[in-house]
Order: C-alpha cells, then sequence, then structure tokens
C-alpha cells in the first residue's frame, strides 16, 4: 500500500497544532495538547512494527512526517524527534536481528514517551564518552549519577535513555547504555529560557544514583568510535530526523515568502511582488535550495531502511545531510525574511520564530565543526600525529 502522510497526521490535526506554536513560543511552556493529541493520533508509534501494535512505518517515511509536522510548530517536532530518535534506534536493532529494545517499542506503543539523555555540558566526545557516572548494582543493572543538558521532553517523559561510564567493572572503562524511569532520583531544573525552539523544553536533568533495570541496560561498549549498532542506531536515526525538521522549517519559510509576495504590491509598479524580477530570482533561489535536501534525506533513510552497507561512509553521509539542511534552512529562512519585508521583524510574526528556530540547528550533533572533520577525514584520511 502507498503511503499517505496525512493518515498519520491529518490536516486538522496539523492546523491545531500550528495554532497553539506560537502560544507556547511566548509562554514558553511545554506544548502538552500536542503530546496529546499525536499520542491518541498513534504519532507515538509510527516507528513500531505491526505485530507489536505499531503503524510499522519505516524512517523514510517518518522522516516525511516530521518535515510536515515542523511546518506547523517546529519545536514540537523537534521534542517529539526524541521520542522517535529511541523508537528508531529499537527499529534499527529488530531490522538487524538485535535483541533488547522489545520493552521500548511496547512502552512507546503503550503511551510511553523516550526521552534523549545523552547530551552533556563540555562533552565533545558525545556518543563514544560520558562525564556521567554508572555505577554497576549486585541485580545487573546500573545507577547513574550525572547531568544532561539539552533534555527535550523535560516535564513529561516517562522513560530517559542515557549513557555513562563504568569505571568499576572489571572489564573497565564501558559505556553503558540504559534506560531509567522518572524518580525521586532524577531532578529537572526549571533553565528552559531560550532564544528560540522554546516549545521543546529541553531542561537539565541531573541524576543522584537514577536506578536502570537489568533489562532495561541496553548496551555495554568500549569508548570511543564503535561498530556497535547502539552507536549506528542512534546516529543514523537522529541525524536524518534531524535533517527532516530544519527540511521543515525550510518549507514553511518558502510557502510563506510565496504566499506574502502575491498579497504584497509595490507603490510604484502597481503589480504584486511576485512579479518583480529581484524577489523572483530570490523565490527561485530558495526553492532550488530547498528542493535538494528532501530527496537526500529520502534516500539515505531508505539506506537505513533496507539495511545498506556504506561501511565508514555512512558518518560522513549521515553528518553531511544534516549539516547541508541546517545551513539550507538558515539561508531559506533569511531570504524569506528578506522577501517577505519589515513586518517578518516584529515578534508576533511567524517567520520571526522560524527565524529564531532555525539557529538551534547549529548546536545539534554533528555541529558544523564535527560534520567538516568527518568529511575531512573520509577524503583525505585522519590527521598525522
Amino acid at each position: 500500500m502507498s503511503f499517505d502522510p496525512l493518515v498519520h497526521l491529518p490536516d486538522d490535526l496539523l492546523e491545531r497544532v500550528r495554532e497553539r506554536a506560537p502560544i507556547h513560543d511566548r509562554e514558553n511552556t511545554f506544548p502538552q495538547q500536542d503530546l496529546d493529541e499525536l499520542r491518541d493520533a498513534g504519532y507515538l508509534s509510527i516507528l513500531v512494527p505491526k505485530e507489536r501494535g505499531g503503524a510499522g512505518l519505516g524512517l523514510e517515511q517518518a522522516a516525511v512526517l516530521q518535515q510536515r509536522l515542523a511546518t506547523a510548530a517546529p519545536a514540537t517536532a523537534l521534542a517529539i524527534n526524541m521520542h522517535l530518535v529511541w523508537t528508531g534506534v529499537a527499529k534499527v536493532f529488530s531490522d538487524r536481528g538485535v535483541a533488547g529494545l522489545e520493552f521500548l517499542q511496547d512502552g512507546a506503543v503503550a503511551g510511553d514517551v523516550f526521552a534523549f539523555g545523552i547530551s552533556e555540558g563540555g562533552n565533545d566526545l558525545v556518543l563514544f564518552g560520558s562525564d556521567t557516572d554508572a555505577a554497576p548494582q549486585p541485580d545487573g543493572g546500573y545507577a547513574f549519577t550525572g547531568t544532561k543538558i539539552f533534555t527535550s521532553l523535560a516535564p513529561v517523559w516517562t522513560k530517559l535513555g542515557l549513557h555513562g561510564l563504568d569505571t568499576t567493572s572489571a572489564d573497565a572503562p564501558k559505556l553503558v547504555f540504559a534506560f531509567v524511569d522518572r524518580t525521586d532520583a532524577v531532578s529537572t531544573s526549571d533553565d528552559w529560557d531560550t532564544l528560540g525552539m522554546r516549545a521543546t523544553q529541553s531542561r537539565t536533568t541531573r541524576l543522584d544514583g537514577a536506578a536502570a533495570r537489568p533489562e532495561h541496560v541496553v548496551r555495554r561498549i568500549d569508548p570511543g568510535p564503535n561498530p556497535d549498532p547502539i552507536v549506528f542506531g542512534i546516529f543514523s536515526v537522529f541525524e536524518i530526523l534531524l535533517a527532516s525538521v530544519y527540511t521543515g522549517i525550510a518549507r514553511r519559510a518558502l510557502d510563506l515568502a510565496v504566499e506574502t509576495v502575491q498579497k504584497r504590491r509595490s507603490k510604484k509598479t502597481g503589480a504584486t511582488y511576485s512579479q518583480d524580477p529581484d524577489i523572483r530570482w530570490r523565490i527561485a533561489d530558495m526553492g532550488l535550495a530547498y528542493d535538494a535536501l528532501p530527496p537526500q534525506i529520502a534516500a539515505l533513510a531508505r539506506d537505513v531502511d533496507s539495511l545498506a552497507d556504506h561501511g565508514g561512509r555512512w558518518f560522513t553521509l549521515l553528518s553531511g545531510v544534516k549539516h547541508r539542511a541546517v545551513t539550507m534552512a538558515k539561508s531559506v529562512v533569511d531570504d524569506a525574511i528578506l522577501t517577505a519585508g519589515g513586518g517578518s521583524y516584529f515578534s508576533s510574526n511567524e517567520l520571526s520564530r522560524l527565524y529564531r528556530d532555525v539557529l538551534a540547528g547549529m548546536f545539534h550533533p554533528s555541529d558544523p565543526e564535527s560534520a567538516h572533520s568527518t568529511a575531512a577525514s573520509a577524503w583525505l584520511g585522519p590527521l598525522k600525529s
């Protein structure tokens, strides 16, 4: 059967999400109604196989839906992204015959909200290292102590996927990936007051012996670059879905620019600005830049779904598509604001919000420095010591 995005994200739901977006941005609040409606629509389990109660979609289809959701509310899409990353990792596991994340798929169907607890202040190793202590417990579980930053979905998550470093086991050091429940051992700071992406409420999370049960300890791997499925799963799904959100922002900015120039009229000529050669060139430039990204995202997502083997090229391809999506989106939003005129400078204008939201893209892994370093190593080899 052909994939119809409207089945999973209908127009009326999208419009309600769009109407609430400026309110949450202005009031710096979490979009609880968006989450509730998306959960009721089965959106939190789109990547869960049908046999486990989900929609059975692939990453390619989820990327299309996230682009669509981002056109209505970028911050809602970015917050939901973090849940979808974990369900996407579970799909990567199951597609490759790797056990261990079935509980996550079942939880998503049951209504659990999974948050992403990987980022740490000053830790540029990201997936390859952690400053969080992972202390082994007698029952085979782990207790995590440390601080995670940019924890999207902070007010509502029920399970936090995270990593920490085990330095005491006989085979230490080991990076431990696991899931913890929201308990008194987890505290969330009310510190999310940012320029953009305000509704994600990506607050700082502090762990003080937060326990992961043995069955929720997913992986123990060596620190550093690693071919383990947990690393590939997180990196591939994270980068593709991030690229999708920012590509969705670009599409919305382009649509708003087109809509505006078809309405505005020149006092000098009496014609709409859509007939101005300079404006037409700018709109065309925006369209040419935007058109390159959806096919790239689709192709890479399809390769993940189909178990394509790009070997060592995977990390360049994935970090590259995220980097290109963010830089393209920022450029398109810049041009949309110029095209729309001075009204877009007012904070009540949607383009003003998109301008602030799109800036967040440069801070997500892979940041521009990391993306370029990865690409340079792929083409030129590693730096000589």
